[in-house]
C-alpha cells in the first residue's frame, strides 16, 4: 500500500531511477531543479542535476531544500508560496510526488491549484494518485482550509478521473485547465501522525 512520507535521502535509488523514467517531462509536484538566486529577499538560489542527484551529499541538500520550502519563514523566490513537498512511495520505492502549496496566488488561483502530483509512469494506473491526494487532503484539513483547488489539463482524463474521485466539484476551465474545488477530510488523528 502505498503511503505519503517527508522527502528522505533514503530513496536516493527510486527517485534516480523515476527521474529517468519521466525522461524531461513535467513533473507537477515535484518542484523545480533550478531557482535563479535573488539576493534583494535572501534567497541564494539552487540548481541541481541528475548527475549531481546521484552523490549522496548532494541528493541530501536536495531533500533539505524541499523538506524547508514549507516552512513560511524560508526565502523563497518572488511569487512563490509555502509548499509542502511529500513524495509518493511503497515500501523503500519512490512512486512519486505531491505537493500542497499553503496559499494561492493569482496563477495559481487560474491554473495551479494548491495541490499538484505526478505518479511515475511504470507505477500508474494503480491507484496512487488516489491514495495520495486523499491522505493530502487530510493534512490540508489540519492545516486549516475546508477545501483546496485542484487542477488538470482539459484532455488529462486520468487526473480528471483521480480529482473527481476525491469529490471535486467542477467550477470552470480556464486557459486550457480544468479547475476543481475539493473539500478537505477532517481526521481525528494526531496533527502529522500519516507522514513520516
Amino acid at each position: 500500500m502505498s503511503q505519503i512520507v517527508r522527502p528522505d535521502p533514503r530513496y536516493q535509488t527510486s527517485y534516480l531511477r523515476a527521474h529517468d523514467e519521466f525522461d524531461g517531462a513535467h513533473r507537477d509536484g515535484d518542484g523545480d531543479l533550478a531557482q535563479a538566486a535573488d539576493p534583494s529577499i535572501g534567497f541564494d538560489g539552487f540548481t541541481f542535476t541528475r548527475e549531481g542527484l546521484a552523490e549522496p551529499d548532494e541528493f541530501r541538500r536536495f531533500v533539505q531544500v524541499r523538506r524547508a520550502d514549507e516552512l513560511p519563514e524560508a526565502p523563497r523566490p518572488s511569487g512563490h508560496v509555502p509548499c509542502t513537498y511529500l513524495w509518493i512511495v511503497e515500501g523503500d520505492e519512490y512512486l512519486g510526488s505531491i505537493a500542497l502549496r499553503h496559499e494561492l496566488t493569482g496563477f495559481l488561483l487560474e491554473q495551479g491549484g494548491h495541490i499538484g502530483y505526478s505518479v511515475r509512469p511504470t507505477a500508474r494506473r494503480q491507484g496512487h494518485a488516489s491514495t495520495a491526494l486523499r491522505q493530502v487532503l487530510e493534512l490540508a484539513a489540519e492545516m486549516g482550509p475546508e477545501r483546496v483547488l485542484i487542477t488538470c489539463d482539459e484532455d488529462n482524463a486520468a487526473s480528471r478521473a483521480t480529482i473527481e474521485g476525491a469529490g471535486g466539484e467542477y467550477e470552470d476551465s480556464r486557459q486550457g485547465k480544468r479547475r476543481y474545488w475539493v473539500t478537505t477530510i477532517a481526521t481525528d488523528r494526531p496533527e502529522g501522525a500519516r507522514i513520516g
